[in-house]
C-alpha cells in the first residue's frame, strides 16, 4: 500500500501463494496510521481488490474504495510503477529461490525507498520525510550544495592550464 501524496510504502506482505485476503490485512495495517478521516483506497479491478474480505472492509466504513479509470479519470499508476521498479530494478537482479529470500529483498527495498531514495518531485526529500513532514530543510540544503559545487567547479576550471589556452596566449604576445 502506497500513500499517493508522499509515495511512502505504508504496508506490504509477501505470500507464498495468491491470497486475496492478504490485501485486507495489508489495508488494515496501512489504515491504522491514518488519523484524519476515512482512508480512500484507489484500486484497479484486480481480484486482490474485489473479494469478500475487501468488501467487508468497505461495508464496515473503515475504507472507501475508488476504482481507477472508472469512478475517476486518473489511474493507480503510482503503485503500479513502484511494483514495476521493485521487480525489474531489484528483485529480478537477485536469486528468488525461497519466499523468505523474496521477503528479505522486499523488506530491504521498501526501507531504502521510504528512508533513503530522494524524489525529484519533492525537491530531494524522501517519502518518509514527506509523510512525516520532517524534511522541510532538505531543498534549501541541496540548493546551497549545488551553488557551492558550481562555484567550486568554475574556480577549478579557471585555474586549469590547457595547451590550447597556452598557445593562444603565447601567440597574442
Amino acid at each position: 500500500m502506497l500513500d499517493n501524496f508522499s509515495r511512502r510504502i505504508l504496508a506490504w506482505k509477501v505470500t507464498p501463494t495468491f491470497d486475496p485476503g492478504a490485501t485486507a490485512k495489508i489495508l488494515l495495517t496501512a489504515s491504522k496510521g491514518v488519523d484524519h478521516g476515512t482512508p480512500t483506497l484507489l484500486t484497479d479491478g484486480g481480484a486482490e481488490n474485489f473479494n469478500g474480505a475487501i468488501e467487508e472492509l468497505i461495508h464496515s466504513g473503515l475504507l472507501r474504495r475508488v476504482l481507477a479509470r472508472t469512478e475517476i479519470t486518473y489511474s493507480n499508476s503510482m503503485i503500479e510503477s513502484w511494483w514495476r521498479v521493485l521487480k525489474h530494478q531489484w528483485l529480478y537482479l537477485n536469486t528468488l529461490d525461497t519466499v523468505s529470500a523474496v521477503e528479505k529483498l522486499v523488506r530491504f527495498y521498501v526501507h531504502e525507498h521510504n528512508t533513503r531514495l530522494p524524489r525529484s518531485a519533492f525537491q530531494g526529500q524522501t517519502p518518509d520525510e514527506m509523510y512525516f513532514q520532517n524534511g522541510e530543510s532538505i531543498p534549501k540544503q541541496l540548493e546551497a550544495g549545488r551553488q557551492q559545487a558550481r562555484q567550486a567547479r568554475a574556480e577549478a576550471n579557471r585555474k586549469r592550464d590547457c595547451r590550447a589556452c597556452a598557445l593562444v596566449a603565447a601567440s597574442s604576445n
